[in-house]
């Protein structure tokens, strides 16, 4: 039963209210644009690195094993699974980083995807999705400490579940794109790590996934009745927190100096420069919003190829460097 949506709406006589979110998400344009936005790697040449849409279904996958496994409500954890990163900008991080460094307000894709569900989406009215959904993809993201350091309040044990299963994703197929790419070889990944997680993909995920279910079956919160507390054990934690501490190390810092992501740091400075001067009619907004606001949204918006596009464009038209 959901607490509601901005919006009052009647139910649905076919689908949960969870069910009809998750389904708005998935038919909304900023869940299709996914499939151009970087998730590590800028511009691959090879057909089979993550996107930030394959990332999206991975951690939608790996959620929904897990909640189904805790008897959880699996509709409310897949529709925040898929709603999580749709904020996210052109480039993946390194787009999220430029935005927060250039606008005023400062810059989170967490706080933008909750931001394209609540009003840039259905042509500025956004989805209306319900309270549950809104929170947890608001507070599905920290900051870069370990493994289950400094997490925002969640208002959902599925919310739980989705950040945790967001880690599982990424550590392990950023891991796989790092080695399809040769920035690393097997042998380069902390030997404690792959010794105790596994030493292929699959098998890591295992493990993660495992012990999450595991770990939040023997620990539960009287506050909440029979609900367990979502997390790892320790051992898993550590290994976890390496492996991340190694993509960190020699994956996440050695990309962001690579001559594609300057180039696309420089188109974006360029488009930002140029948005925000311009009468060029841009997105949806809100009645009385900033045009820096709605340049922001406009940047958060594209895909990897238009920004590259449209920054060339207009270069060869002289209005940017």
């Amino acid at each position: 039963m959901s607490k509601g949506r901005l919006q009052p709406e009647d139910p649905c006589p076919i689908r949960t209210a969870f069910q009809r979110d998750r389904d708005r998400i998935t038919h909304c344009k900023a869940f299709r644009r996914l499939k151009h936005k970087t998730q590590v790697f800028i511009a691959p040449q090879d057909d089979h690195y993550v996107t930030r849409l394959t990332h999206t279904l991975e951690v939608s996958q790996i959620a929904r094993t897990v909640a189904r496994a805790l008897n959880l409500n699996e509709d409310l954890t897949e529709a925040i699974a898929l709603g999580h990163d749709l904020g996210h900008t052109p480039f993946g991080h390194i787009g999220e980083d430029v935005l927060n460094e250039l606008y005023s307000g400062g810059f989170r894709h967490n706080e933008q995807s909750l931001r394209v569900v609540d009003v840039l989406e259905n042509d500025g009215k956004g989805l209306n999705l319900t309270a549950e959904v809104r929170d947890g993809i608001l507070n599905h993201s920290k900051s870069t400490t370990g493994v289950l350091d400094e997490w925002p309040e969640v208002g959902t044990v599925e919310g739980e579940v989705v950040r945790m299963a967001d880690i599982v994703a990424y550590v392990n197929h950023d891991l796989d794109d790092a080695l399809r790419a040769g920035v690393i070889t097997q042998a380069d990944l902390p030997q404690a790590a792959a010794s105790t997680l596994g030493d292929s993909r699959s098998a890591r995920i295992n493990t993660m996934v495992s012990d999450i279910i595991v770990c939040s079956w023997d620990v539960r919160d009287g506050k909440r009745g029979r609900l367990p507390i979502i997390g790892m054990s320790t051992g898993i934690i550590d290994a976890t927190e390496q492996l991340r501490e190694f993509l960190f190390d020699r994956v996440y810092n050695v990309q962001s100096v690579q001559r594609e992501a300057t180039k696309a740091r420089r188109a974006l400075r360029s488009l930002y420069r140029h948005l925000s001067s311009s009468t060029d009619v841009i997105g949806p907004s809100l009645p009385g919003e900033a045009r820096e606001r709605r340049v922001v949204d406009y940047i958060a918006g594209m895909t990897d190829q238009y920004a590259l596009r449209l920054a060339g464009r207009l270069a060869r038209a002289g209005k940017i460097d």
